[in-house]
């Protein structure tokens, strides 16, 4: 047989053979593909919302081979009995920064951050900023009274805090004077302890008033506050303020004593004689 003749046979078999061993790994890729499992995820399994204590219930396994989100917790161990502080939609993933620390339990109080408070503000649908005042709202709070020595000149609104955040709004059942239940609008605010102090004061001393602003917008008015006086074009009367004690002086040096007065002096002439005769202070009175 022509040597030529077996190259190109040679040539053909080899081409051939790659090209089916070639075949066959992609063949066995895809076959291997089909028959894994898809990954099975666990999601929420309906829409949780701050301050719920999560159950097995609450979660889900989905299928789904996209990429796990950082963050995203994978155990029910870790998850189960935990609170949610932000909310977590159906079918999303459960992050471990949406979560309390275990332990911390559920409710308003596992959504307070260490170093901060809640205060409870009780308002009605126009302090409320007519039901727009949500959780996660940033409103000032505004107080309406007399100031302490104003001598009756008028009452007086300013800007008590700014930028505060709204931890929660909702209803509360409260008894009225006769014992039937009513409701009110409560709205709870995330302060500090010394913020805390001034709106306690503050809601029993005078009247509150929110006023909603862009969370965006972080910057700190400096008001002086409006006075009743000011709204019909007259200037705000100054506040009367307690005398004060006049300044102690220093008591002065005490005063040199003056020189003693210069003698009386008498010339006497007797005949030839003459003498001089001299009369002290005491006589010259």
């Amino acid at each position: 047989m022509d040597r030529r003749l077996l190259s190109v046979l040679g040539f053909a078999f080899v081409v051939a053979a790659s090209a089916s061993l070639l075949l066959y790994r992609v063949m066995s890729t895809r076959m291997t593909a089909r028959a894994a499992p898809a990954a099975r995820l666990l999601v929420a399994a309906r829409r949780l919302d701050p301050g719920t204590i999560i159950r097995d219930s609450d979660l889900a396994l989905r299928e789904g081979g996209g990429p796990v989100p950082e963050g995203a917790l994978q155990k029910k161990e870790e998850i189960v009995g935990r609170g949610v502080i932000s909310t977590i939609f159906e079918n999303e993933f459960v992050l471990d920064a949406r979560l309390a620390p275990k332990g911390a339990g559920g409710g308003l109080a596992a959504m307070i951050p260490s170093g901060k408070r809640a205060v409870a503000v009780r308002v009605n649908e126009v302090v409320g900023v007519a039901g727009f005042v949500v959780p996660g709202m940033r409103v000032d709070v505004l107080i309406s009274g007399n100031p302490p020595g104003s001598g009756g000149q008028g009452s007086l609104t300013r800007t008590l805090l700014q930028n505060i955040e709204v931890l929660s709004a909702g209803k509360d059942f409260k008894k009225d004077s006769e014992g039937k239940p009513v409701t009110v609008q409560v709205v709870n605010l995330l302060v500090t302890p010394e913020q805390a102090e001034k709106l306690s004061l503050a809601a029993n001393q005078t009247t509150i008033q929110l006023v909603l602003r862009n969370p965006l917008d972080t910057q700190v008015a400096q008001t002086p506050g409006t006075a009743l006086a000011e709204l019909f074009g007259r200037p705000a009367p100054a506040l009367a303020s307690a005398p004060r004690a006049a300044p102690r002086r220093a008591s002065p040096p005490p005063a040199a004593a003056p020189p003693p007065p210069a003698p009386f002096v008498v010339e006497v002439i007797n005949g030839g004689k003459r003498a001089e005769i001299k009369f002290g202070a005491e006589v010259a009175k």
